[in-house]
């Protein structure tokens, strides 16, 4: 089992940046691919972006790409999401999602462990 709590999530001004904190417990999370979703009122799940076990390669929503970062520290057992730039249409929970082995990618029943999740809020 792994367990997965995200932080770093809260209110900011548009234009400003956050960064999360996804942290595992249970196992190590060096061998797991993670992943990135949101979910806003009334909005299904959106994928974010995802990161490979060896943090060697990522993969991004089309509509993030730029402003949102995915990075990774296996000796701590925690991945990032450094969001820049952001944008009141980026309000939503934010939650991180592990998958044993693989790459990640955007769909959301491939991955084995959830966190449950952290708000976030920006301002107009």
């Amino acid at each position: 089992q792994v367990q997965l709590v995200e932080s770093g999530g809260g209110l900011v001004q548009a234009g400003g940046s956050l960064r999360l904190s996804c942290a595992a417990s249970g196992r190590t999370l060096s061998s797991y691919a993670v992943g990135w979703f949101r979910q806003a009122p009334g909005k299904e799940r959106e994928f974010v972006g995802s990161i490979t076990w060896s943090g060697s390669s990522t993969l991004y929503a089309d509509s993030l790409t730029g402003r949102f970062i995915i990075s990774r520290d296996n000796a701590k057992n925690t991945v990032y999401l450094q969001m820049n730039s952001l944008k009141p249409e980026d309000t939503a929970v934010y939650s991180c999602a592990a998958r044993f082995s693989g790459r990640g990618g955007p769909i959301s029943s491939g991955y084995d462990y959830w966190g449950r999740g952290t708000q976030v809020t920006v301002s107009s």
